[in-house]
């Protein structure tokens, strides 16, 4: 499982603590001392920025992989004033505050990969990729034709999550897979493990047909709510088989439809396994999520963050309607 962590910032006391987190994973991942440096950087700025100026500021640091290159995705999110000209603050020498104004500028130079997103009074969210080696990343393409974005968290307390997820590439297909074992703590991860083993054992099956293998194989657990989407390139459609509490929707300019899941638990009673087929848009949105995050969400109130990266959607839709008393997983698929 990919390693993920959330880091409140409120004081400048978990400045530094996030640094010393972020610096750890990255020597985790056999970061060089260079772009440990980065992590710390970019890192510091985003923290510095969260607890001066933010409101319910969080950095979420998420294990990325591409071959055999790791990299670090950090999101910055907060419910604070928001940015009202982002291409300024972004130019060095500009601050709303005392500080040279030099932070934006950095993280932005540091980072492989940088987007935001900011609403006036609502909140801003920045994404930022570094990688362990950021030359030979440039000559790897990424795998698949989906750029993915997921924040997948343990409830408050908890230091492992029963949440996961897991996508599969192949020919002109990819299956995504979102599980949610039952309860929280390490029985759920447990649950959620065993979903993800047959995920990649049995990638070349159906939707339907993972989850039915997938019943049997979790009968030695509590059990779990899991839901497997196939985007089929081809003939752009998708197929996707649920069942509990995991919400899926495929989203375009247009149109928002939701993914039918069917009640029971993997494992442990399943009445019914069904694989429903929905047309797809190479430029739409597939979202998915546990039942940590509330459903109440809806993009149109976020004008211009469909058009973002994922990763800050993703992020926004964490920030806004994560209930907070479970593991939660947000995932977002869109074509690359």
């Amino acid at each position: 499982m990919r390693e993920s962590v959330a880091l409140p910032m409120s004081e400048p006391s978990q400045v530094g603590e996030a640094r010393r987190v972020a610096m750890a994973l990255a020597g985790r991942l056999g970061f060089n001392e260079v772009e440990r440096s980065k992590v710390g950087i970019v890192v510091t700025e985003l923290a510095n920025n969260l607890v001066r100026y933010a409101k319910d500021g969080v950095l979420l640091l998420h294990e990325m992989s591409r071959e055999a290159i790791a990299g670090i995705e950090i999101l910055s999110l907060d419910k604070g004033p928001g940015i009202d000209n982002i291409s300024e603050c972004l130019q060095d020498g500009f601050s709303t505050g005392s500080t040279p104004g030099n932070g934006m500028g950095a993280i932005q130079r540091l980072s492989s990969f940088f987007d935001i997103y900011s609403m006036p009074n609502i909140g801003t969210a920045i994404a930022a990729h570094v990688w362990a080696d950021p030359v030979d990343i440039q000559a790897v393409k990424p795998s698949g034709k989906l750029d993915l974005g997921v924040v997948c968290l343990p409830k408050d307390g908890e230091e492992i999550s029963g949440d996961t997820w897991a996508s599969s590439s192949r020919d002109q297909a990819c299956l995504i897979l979102v599980a949610d074992g039952l309860g929280h703590g390490p029985q759920a991860a447990q649950a959620a493990i065993e979903a993800v083993r047959v995920f990649d054992e049995q990638h070349h099956q159906s939707p339907k047909e993972i989850v039915m293998v997938a019943h049997q194989a979790l009968r030695s657990t509590r059990g779990a709510a899991l839901a497997i989407a196939q985007i089929n390139f081809d003939t752009q459609t998708l197929d996707y088989a649920g069942v509990g509490n995991i919400a899926g929707a495929i989203l375009t300019a247009n149109s928002h439809v939701n993914l039918v899941s069917l009640n029971g638990t993997v494992g442990y009673a399943v009445r019914k396994v069904q694989e429903f087929s929905y047309a797809w848009h190479s430029s739409g949105l597939l979202i998915m999520h546990s039942d940590g995050l509330g459903t109440q969400w809806h993009l149109d109130r976020y004008p211009g963050l469909s058009q973002k990266h994922p990763s800050l959607i993703a992020g926004v839709l964490y920030r806004d309607y994560n209930r907070g008393r479970d593991d939660v997983t947000v995932l977002v698929a869109r074509e690359r």
